[in-house]
């Protein structure tokens, strides 16, 4: 068994894993953790089986699976527990491959990512969705608007929408994922991230930047947007889910890290469901 740095060299390690293992959750994505490495102090752990080991936001260091760990002897979860504090992110259909009489579950709302149905956002149809729609009016009202693929050809116009994002965040770089971002941008290609850049009075106003993480779910990663355009937000996530909707059931708005701005602009739509992301450890 052997243990390595997580680097851009990994995904023909871990590509195909990750997206076999068929889950719902964000964390499942190569993209996802080789953006965020750096936060999460991410290291590969290269044995009999594979797991990526990283630290999450409240400091627990813990073990990811890069397959579904039914097919793991239950044995051998035991005796790599012990190379950190717990199992994460575990999905909930997989927890019938530990011991409850050994492990104990548990789950953070502020790990649970939120999931909508495409078709949703896609329309913004229903009472509860009236004021998203009133923006999307009020924002088309207001500015002549484009929509269209971010390609690398575009990627310029998505850097400045970015730079923009960041300083009107009133927070610097590294309280922000303003440096995992700019990274994908400049990566789209070689991680595999396709998405959207959105244009008002012809000038770069917002992107969207994912992945199918299943054949029915799309991740959004990043979803970058300029303050002063009303209504853009709605725009590129109507405009985006109205493209998915030929692909995808479902999209996911990713976690909100416990942080109340987050949690209020992702709950103001509504999800369909919310995924949780469970911590397994051994009983004490």
């Amino acid at each position: 068994m052997r243990t390595e740095k997580l680097d851009l060299r990994h995904i023909d390690i871990l590509y195909n894993p990750l997206k076999n293992c068929g889950v719902a959750i964000s964390e499942y994505s190569f993209a996802n953790l080789y953006l965020f490495r750096k936060a999460h102090d991410y290291e590969i752990i290269l044995g009999e089986e594979t797991f990526v080991r990283g630290t999450s936001y409240d400091g627990v260091r813990y073990l990811m699976p890069v397959r579904d760990p039914r097919k793991i002897k239950h044995e051998d979860l035991i005796e790599y527990s012990k190379n950190s504090d717990m199992f994460f992110p575990i999905a909930e259909e997989w927890l019938t491959a530990f011991d409850d009489g050994i492990f104990e579950f548990s789950y953070l709302e502020g790990d649970m990512d939120y999931v909508f149905t495409s078709e949703k956002i896609a329309t913004y149809r229903g009472k509860k969705l009236h004021g998203k729609r009133n923006l999307l009016q009020q924002f088309y009202a207001q500015y002549s608007h484009e929509a269209l693929p971010l390609t690398p050809a575009r990627k310029d116009d998505a850097l400045r929408v970015l730079d923009g994002w960041q300083k009107d965040s009133g927070l610097t770089e590294e309280e922000t994922d303003y440096e995992a971002c700019r990274e994908a941008l400049n990566l789209q290609n070689e991680l595999l991230l396709c998405g959207g850049i959105y244009y008002a009075d012809g000038m770069p106003s917002g992107f969207i930047l994912g992945e199918g993480i299943n054949d029915e779910m799309f991740a959004l990663h990043f979803a970058k947007g300029l303050r002063n355009i009303k209504g853009i937000y709605q725009f590129m996530y109507n405009n985006c889910a109205s493209v998915l909707h030929q692909h995808y059931t479902y999209v996911n708005f990713e976690q909100d890290l416990g942080k109340l701005p987050l949690r209020q602009a992702k709950s103001s739509y509504y999800p369909d469901s919310m995924i949780r992301k469970y911590r397994v450890r051994l009983k004490r």
